[in-house]
């Protein structure tokens, strides 16, 4: 697949082709489509939150967890990217960095569970 294709369309064609290639779990094409439109437009949470999503699914640590503090940085209540930081860390084996995103995203969605295991992984 040559360079184009990522390129190619509107923001929101892009966008939907990013979306369904992350649902068909083809998260590097997905990762590649996203990275475009996050340097387009830095400020749109939704674009570097699936950027994310996808850097995390495909065992990118170092990448998710910097696209999961810009979000904070620009959104700090942000509660799912606060949980995907925490997993991430954890992921990382950075438990006791994971432990306050952790029990920040709990208190932002009203869960008080135990969040600090590995249960819950699959969630992210």
């Amino acid at each position: 697949m040559n360079d184009s294709y990522f390129e190619f369309g509107t923001a929101a064609e892009r966008w939907d082709r990013a979306r369904m290639f992350f649902e068909a779990k083809e998260y590097l094409t997905a990762a590649r489509i996203l990275g475009g439109l996050v340097e387009e437009a830095p400020e749109q949470v939704a674009p570097r939150l699936l950027l994310a999503r996808a850097y995390y699914h495909s065992a990118r640590l170092g990448k998710a967890e910097t696209e999961l503090r810009a979000v904070l940085e620009r959104d700090p209540v942000e509660h799912y990217a606060r949980l995907m930081l925490g997993r991430t860390l954890e992921r990382q084996g950075r438990q006791a960095e994971a432990a306050p995103h952790l029990r920040m995203a709990a208190a932002m969605s009203g869960d008080f569970g135990d969040f600090g295991d590995d249960a819950g992984d699959s969630d992210v």
